[in-house]
């Protein structure tokens, strides 16, 4: 753990607890949990349920398809695990409602002391419950999941590699995609061997100029970002260097 910096605390409030735990154990999120780096709880509402079915869910008023969460059991488990948090950590419902997830958020989530998630199920949860108990609402992307756990997991692999000692290299969360200040998507990655399939690794890249390798990989991640996502570009103001980058790149492109 980092000198001065308490481990990360997490919360996560699900129906399917085995499911969250068990991706939990692999990767970089399990080395993090092994180091104390970061702590995750795990909770389930069933465990108030007052029926053998362990029911928490109930028909939505006013009819219709599915099923919603029920109000009573869910709020209580919430406020439970809130309270093993530290003072500050926001209690986030996993929502398609939500506003998107990003990796601003991710970098907000690991400089507090920790954050709370709810993952929902069925039809939802009852309005109710996000207006009393729950800080915000975030969504992973505009698509249809089963449940919550996988975007509860999305978030905490996102949020934890971005603590202090995570990863073993200082500059790898800053490099990757995302990582830095100016938002571009990652340049290319190349390894040995030095050609396969009759397609050599740029030699820029095998040469040894520092200062033509960042240039080379700032115009690689200028023109994918152009390409892939200028929505990332729309609100960014390009320096000149970048404005001559990007025009290289689309030049380089076409012919």
């Amino acid at each position: 753990m980092s000198a001065g910096r308490p481990a990360l605390a997490v919360e996560v409030v699900t129906l399917f607890p085995d499911e969250v735990r068990a991706a939990l154990g692999m990767g970089v999120v399990g080395r993090a949990l092994e180091r104390g780096l970061v702590t995750v709880g795990v909770d389930n509402p069933r465990r108030l349920a007052t029926d053998v079915h362990g029911t928490v869910d109930d028909r939505p008023y006013g009819g219709g398809p599915g099923m919603v969460l029920k109000v009573e059991p869910l709020a209580t488990v919430v406020e439970e695990a809130a309270r093993r948090l530290p003072a500050g950590s926001p209690r986030i419902y996993l929502s398609a409602q939500g506003r998107r997830f990003d990796q601003a958020a991710a970098r907000r989530l690991a400089a507090g002391p920790g954050f709370l998630l709810l993952a929902g199920r069925y039809e939802g949860v009852d309005e109710r419950l996000l207006d009393e108990v729950i800080d915000e609402e975030l969504s992973i992307g505009d698509y249809v999941l089963t449940g919550g756990e996988l975007a509860a997991l999305v978030v905490i692999d996102s949020v934890v590699r971005l603590v202090p000692g995570v990863l073993g290299a200082a500059e790898s969360a800053e490099q990757e995609s995302f990582g830095t200040a100016t938002g571009l998507l990652d340049w290319p990655h190349y390894t040995r061997p030095d050609e396969w399939r009759g397609r050599p690794v740029p030699g820029v890249l095998q040469g040894g100029n520092h200062a033509a390798i960042r240039r080379w990989r700032l115009k690689q991640a200028l023109g994918r970002t152009a390409e892939r996502r200028p929505d990332l570009l729309a609100g960014r103001e390009l320096s000149n260097e970048e404005l001559k980058l990007l025009d290289e790149y689309r030049e380089e492109r076409e012919s």
